[in-house]
C-alpha cells in the first residue's frame, strides 16, 4: 500500500518541463490582466511575482553554490539571509524584463534533451526578443524532497550562479561577507551578467 502511495504521489509530481511551462502561463496571465498597473509601478509587479517564482527555486541551494567556500561553516542563518537577498536581486531582474514581453509565444519551451539526472536537469527554452532575435534562457532543476526545483538559470549560456559567485566571491574576498550581504540587501551590488 505505501508502495502504490508513493507512486501515485510521484507521477503527480511536476516535471520540470511542465514546472516551467505552467509557471510561464501563470506570469504571462498576471501580466496580461494587470499590465497597465504594472508598467506604472513595477513595485507591484515584483511583489505579486515573488510567491509565484520563488514556489520553483531552491533559494538556499542556490545560494550556497554562489557562496562557494565562504559558506562553510557559515551559520544556517546567515546563508539564508543572503539567499533571500540574491532571491530578491533575481526577481527585481525578471520583473524588470518581463514587461518588454507582449505575447507568451515569445517563448518556447523545447522537450527534454540529453543527460538528465535527479541532481540535475535543464530545461531549454528559446526566448525571441523584439528585434526577431532568439536567445537561449535554460532553468537547472534539482531534485528535492519538495519536488524539483530550480537552482540555475542559464542566460545564453552564462550562468547566474557562476556569475555571481565569481564577482560576490571577490566580494567577501575583499570586503568580508556582513558588508557585501548588507550592499546586496540594499541593491548596492551591480552584478554584471554580459558575457
Amino acid at each position: 500500500m505505501l508502495l502504490v502511495t508513493s507512486t501515485a504521489v510521484a507521477q503527480q509530481e511536476p516535471a520540470p518541463v511542465e514546472i516551467v511551462r505552467e509557471t510561464t502561463n501563470e506570469l504571462f496571465a498576471l501580466v496580461d490582466e494587470n499590465r497597465e498597473k504594472y508598467e506604472n509601478t513595477v513595485g507591484a509587479l515584483r511583489d505579486d511575482i515573488r510567491p509565484i517564482l520563488l514556489a520553483e527555486i531552491d533559494t538556499l541551494y542556490s545560494g550556497r553554490l554562489v557562496l562557494g567556500r565562504s559558506s562553510r561553516g557559515m551559520e544556517r542563518a546567515k546563508v539564508e539571509e543572503f539567499a533571500d537577498a540574491l532571491s530578491d536581486l533575481l526577481i527585481r531582474r525578471y520583473a524588470d524584463g518581463l514587461l518588454d514581453f507582449r505575447t507568451r509565444d515569445q517563448i518556447d519551451i523545447l522537450p527534454l534533451a540529453g543527460d538528465n539526472s535527479e541532481r540535475m536537469t535543464r530545461v531549454k527554452t528559446r526566448v525571441t526578443l523584439n528585434n526577431g532575435d532568439q536567445a537561449p534562457v535554460d532553468y537547472v532543476f534539482r531534485k528535492t524532497d519538495e519536488g524539483w526545483k530550480i537552482f540555475d538559470v542559464i542566460v545564453e549560456g552564462i550562468s547566474y550562479v557562476t556569475t555571481f559567485r565569481n564577482q560576490i566571491g571577490e566580494m567577501v574576498r575583499d570586503e568580508g561577507f556582513d558588508t557585501t550581504l548588507d550592499r546586496l540587501k540594499r541593491g548596492e551590488l551591480r552584478i554584471e551578467t554580459d558575457g
